[in-house]
């Protein structure tokens, strides 16, 4: 039996369709949200750090992180996994992540125009200006979500299906058929090719997991045992590079060998960085000082640590609940909410995230309230930059030390 991938616009009766087809077929259902816990269980983070991946909104941090390059490339490499066998139905997002190679896999898309979908969304008891909320909001994540996954910017491009089924004009039951009847085309059929593209399909999942996990964000793919790594932006030191990429790839059983090659993003004007994950990559600022705290925003990046800037408690409340920094460098004198309360406030909700004061107007009893409130250091200003420094690695340090136990 082929495998089926579907992949649908919100609101476009896909559970229901869905639910047609694995009735019929009794295959083996993969959803996004079982998928996520596969990756998470093979990465060892939690599913909801890898569903992060579907939205469109990226975290701030992610220059620095490469969380959300890491959360894909373990969603394949679950997905690769799960390919290696038959009978076996994709749907959501990540049915987008499939190869055009493994042609024993049928691709299907659920659309509808915008009526049938409020009324849809109606039916959840939701008003029809929320409804067009979510509607924006949805469609907005699966064109963000298939450019990452194949390069398309449009998530409803035919190139990308072999079936495209209008649900504002096919019954359910019918859409269900014209699957299934699809899916038994002879063309579908697994051949001893496909199955060797599946195959390249988890060799190249293998190898992009590691390279991610090392820092490298790089184009991957696998042939017979032989990978093809593409850099797709700009590099100094090409030929070290190289090197790196081949060596690690190597470590991969399985992989024969290994070809490096620029890609066709590779003369843009973006600089490769290779991630360093020991470093502390999500450091918010907070200081209403401007010029001093994207200053010191720079020199942190000059020691490849990433930063964001913020110059208000309230603004610094607003973005850890956006995109939860790791550790936190406080002013204490601000407008509005000043430090103590935004340190009181962090420590109640996210009392994970670790908070070094810095500070050029604290008393001795500033110092003291502030420890006793949970923050991690107290320095004053001006702070020597490795003195800093060494503080933010150590905050750093407790933090992935907290994960491991």
């Amino acid at each position: 039996m082929s495998v089926i991938s579907i992949f649908s616009a919100a609101y476009c009766s896909a559970d229901q369709v869905v639910g047609e087809v694995v009735d019929h077929l009794g295959c083996r259902l993969l959803d996004d949200d079982s998928l996520c816990q596969d990756a998470a269980r093979l990465a060892g983070v939690s599913a909801d750090k890898i569903q992060r991946a579907f939205h469109a909104k990226t975290s701030v941090f992610n220059k620095f992180t490469h969380e959300k390059e890491r959360a894909v490339a373990w969603l394949k490499l679950a997905l690769a996994q799960a390919m290696q066998d038959d009978g076996l139905l994709i749907s959501g997002f990540a049915s987008l992540l499939a190869p055009r190679t493994v042609t024993h896999a049928l691709r299907v898309c659920l659309v509808a125009d915008t009526e049938y979908r409020l009324g849809e969304a109606a039916k959840s008891g939701v008003s029809e200006k929320e409804a067009l909320r979510r509607l924006r909001e949805a469609d907005e994540d699966a064109a963000a979500w298939a450019e990452v996954a194949c390069g398309f910017k449009d998530p409803w491009d035919s190139a990308l299906y072999d079936v495209v089924l209008p649900m504002d004009k096919k019954p359910i039951a019918e859409a269900g058929s014209i699957i299934v009847r699809s899916a038994a085309r002879e063309a579908l059929a697994v051949t001893e090719a496909s199955r060797a593209a599946a195959a390249d399909f988890l060799l190249a999942a293998r190898v992009e997991a590691v390279l991610v996990g090392e820092g490298h964000t790089v184009g991957v793919e696998a042939r017979n045992g032989n990978i093809t790594l593409s850099i797709n932006k700009n590099v100094l030191m090409l030929g070290r590079l190289k090197e790196e990429l081949a060596r690690i790839a190597k470590s991969v059983p399985g992989v024969e060998d290994v070809e490096t090659k620029v890609g066709k993003d590779f003369y843009q004007a973006d600089i490769y960085r290779r991630a360093d994950f020991t470093l502390p990559g999500k450091v918010l600022l907070v200081d209403d000082e401007r010029e001093f705290v994207e200053t010191l925003s720079e020199r942190l990046l000059m020691r490849d640590m990433g930063s964001a800037v913020v110059y208000d408690g309230e603004s610094a409340l607003e973005m850890i609940e956006a995109d939860e920094p790791e550790v936190m460098i406080l002013d204490l004198k601000m407008p509005g909410i000043d430090g103590i309360e935004v340190l009181r406030r962090v420590k109640q909700t996210n009392p994970a995230i670790e908070v070094i004061i810095l500070t050029g107007h604290g008393s001795e009893a500033d110092r003291e309230q502030c420890m006793e409130l949970g923050a991690f250091a107290y320095l004053q200003k001006p702070v020597d930059i490795d003195k800093l420094s060494e503080t933010l690695k150590a905050a750093n340090e407790k933090i992935h030390a907290a994960r491991k136990d």
